[in-house]
């Protein structure tokens, strides 16, 4: 099938939860493209390149550079799409400027995966992106301009200054990853152990650990914490549930776990996060 070529807008932003996209399986655009995913998983090529991406993971597309989203799982998924022309940024950056800014579009770096604070910056930068667009408040364009180039700041930062790896490339070998991903994102609530879960799809403990580092850029643990605390995270700001109620909600067996584990990963407390949102 030909691939379809889309003319963007100089910029555009969207948060949706979906199992089938839209976009044909082929395509490009004549802008930059930046898609988080925040839950769920799915494979996405990249020009030659096959990423399998779970939650917490960021891609990015250049220019005219062929793409195509495959969701064979058919689960549900949320993710939020950032299409933007070099135009936008014209004036907070001198064309030099926006050339180093822009300048991981042209590298090898396609996917990066960010856990705990760094999530929830990333999605709060888009968060005021996507309000800014639909309240168009006074100056509304000038502030998703200041928006963007924080947010790229930031990726330059985390790509070339902390030495951050790409996400390995996937392959055939780490399908089975997808069903205990699929698995992990209905049950993180329950009780999860590794040598259940190797038992129950018929896999070797060490096997299933390396394979699920390679495909999703996660160890076994870091990713059922990663999908309990952004899950915490949404309790402690939208309901009145004490933390010891969330601890529990989100697949904790103890308060002093789910206490410790969210301090490592938020930097702060449930307690002071919860109080810093509300404040």
């Amino acid at each position: 099938m030909k691939p379809v070529f889309y003319e963007s807008t100089l910029f555009d932003i969207s948060r949706k939860k979906q199992v089938y996209t839209s976009m044909p399986s082929r395509h490009y655009h004549d802008a930059y493209e930046i898609l988080y995913l925040i839950s769920g998983d799915f494979y996405y090529f990249i020009g030659e390149r096959t990423y399998q991406v779970a939650g917490g993971t960021l891609l990015f597309m250049d220019i005219n550079e062929m793409h195509k989203l495959v969701n064979s799982g058919c689960n549900m998924y949320e993710r939020v799409t950032l299409l933007f022309k070099k135009e936008f940024l014209q004036h907070f950056c001198t064309g030099g400027q926006s050339e180093e800014l822009l300048e991981f579009f042209k590298s090898d770096y396609r996917a990066l995966k960010m856990t705990g604070k760094d999530q929830y910056f990333i999605e709060q930068l888009f968060q005021k992106m996507i309000q800014e667009g639909k309240k168009q408040a006074r100056g509304y364009e000038q502030y998703q301009q200041i928006l963007l180039v924080e947010l790229l700041l930031y990726l330059n930062r985390k790509l070339f200054d902390s030495r951050v790896a790409p996400l390995v490339e996937s392959n055939r070998i780490h399908k089975k990853v997808l069903g205990i991903v699929n698995y992990v994102n209905q049950h993180y609530m329950e009780p999860l152990k590794l040598c259940e879960i190797s038992r129950q799809f018929d896999i070797s403990s060490s096997y299933l650990c390396r394979t699920f580092k390679e495909a999703t850029g996660f160890n076994f643990i870091e990713y059922i914490n990663n999908i309990r605390i952004k899950e915490a995270r949404d309790l402690l700001v939208g309901s009145s549930f004490n933390v010891t109620e969330i601890a529990g909600m989100v697949g904790f067996d103890n308060t002093s776990h789910f206490g410790r584990t969210f301090k490592l990963m938020m930097g702060i407390s449930p307690l002071c996060f919860r109080k810093q949102f509300k404040s």
